[in-house]
């Protein structure tokens, strides 16, 4: 994986898996992610086209309301969708699919696009991403959770542990 040059006029288009995300943060820091300062961190200096975040919504997560109101006072718009509960009790909250769509839709109008998740279901979108469309790939992920691959993938590949002010501490 290379190193890219950021370029003020390049546009970023940046999709984040929450889940992936908050169940990092929670389970291997004991610590919640500032997603302003990740956002800023991630865009620097170039033009933010579009920051999406893709969340799950459960009928009886206690905050969940505030933490989507920080999401958008961050400048995130949110891709909501109910969780989904299965007879048997399985519980499935999944966007990989939806992620990857948009992704797709929106690089016409990109030159970066940032995938902010440890998933390595996202490496057929970074290679079509980057062979079929052109464009450069940045992700971000934590390292003790991030798949090897995907950070490999990448144009570029950020630990979010190495970000100062990344973790709130509860």
């Amino acid at each position: 994986m290379k190193l890219t040059t950021a370029y003020k006029n390049q546009r970023v288009g940046v999709f984040i898996d929450v889940q992936n995300l908050y169940h990092s943060a929670k389970n291997f820091y004991r610590a919640r992610v500032n997603y302003k300062e990740l956002l800023r961190h991630m865009v620097g200096d170039r033009q933010l086209i579009r920051a999406m975040a893709y969340v799950v919504k459960s009928e009886t997560a206690a905050g969940e309301d505030a933490f989507f109101e920080a999401l958008e006072n961050a400048g995130i718009e949110l891709r909501m969708k109910d969780l989904q509960i299965y007879g048997d009790g399985l519980k499935k909250a999944d966007w990989d699919v939806g992620m990857a769509v948009d992704a797709i839709r929106m690089s016409s109008f990109l030159d970066v696009i940032v995938l902010i998740t440890g998933d390595g279901d996202f490496l057929p979108l970074i290679d079509y991403l980057k062979w079929g469309e052109g464009r450069l790939v940045e992700v971000a992920a934590f390292s003790k959770t991030a798949s090897g691959k995907l950070r490999e993938a990448g144009d570029r590949f950020v630990n979010i542990e190495d970000i100062p002010k990344i973790l709130i501490r509860k």
